[in-house]
């Protein structure tokens, strides 16, 4: 989540975005509003949502429509919602809310301090989420780069003691008799030969 992210007020009324936006202020975080589902969902696909106050029912997108949307793609699945309804109990409602792993679902009018105590909770412990899956991305990724070198350091030595290796042989191969073209000559060593041992070859 963005370090700028901010909770989106979504509602057709004027009335009640004013409302939920002076109760949020004291909280200190960035607020968006929307005026529909549809502008609602462009707005979150824009990644700079951290949480939604969404209300149900609206003309075209419904609350729960946009929740459906959001949780079809990785990218928005994780987002905190909480659903206002101004119409009382509705058990149905609340099953299919919840089935949609919403946070909650509030009734209208909405108290300013159990939103704000709610709103706070459900924010933060997402940006710690998110922080949190960011740091195990970059340990994932340094780990995988220091296995990456430590394999690359190995296939160095190796070709290192192969090389050493080849040197080895490369040096005792003088030390191997070589015959002579006139096979009257006897055959000598052109290294590690003792002056005696020469002398006596000439003799």
């Amino acid at each position: 989540m963005p370090s700028d992210a901010k909770i989106l007020i979504v509602d057709d009324h004027e009335d009640t975005l004013y409302a939920l936006e002076s109760a949020l202020a004291p909280l200190g975080y960035r607020l968006g509003r929307a005026t529909s589902g549809d502008e609602a969902l462009k707005q979150v696909l824009r990644g700079q949502v951290g949480l939604l106050l969404l209300d149900v029912r609206m003309p075209g997108v419904s609350g729960l429509d946009v929740v459906r949307y959001m949780r079809r793609l990785e990218q928005t699945q994780h987002i905190p919602v909480v659903l206002l309804t101004g119409f009382g109990p509705d058990h149905e409602l609340t099953s299919a809310a919840f089935r949609l792993g919403v946070a909650d679902l509030l009734m209208k009018p909405v108290d300013p301090s159990a939103l704000r105590t709610k709103v706070r909770y459900l924010f933060d412990t997402h940006r710690r989420r998110l922080a949190l899956e960011r740091e195990v991305r970059e340990l994932r990724a340094l780990l995988k780069d220091q296995t990456e070198d430590k394999d690359l350091t190995e296939d160095k030595n190796h070709t290192g003691d192969k090389g050493h290796d080849d040197e080895d042989d490369d040096t005792a191969a003088p030390h191997r008799a070589l015959p002579h073209p006139d096979a009257r000559v006897p055959v000598q060593r052109i290294n590690g030969a003792h002056t005696g041992e020469l002398e006596q070859d000439r003799t």
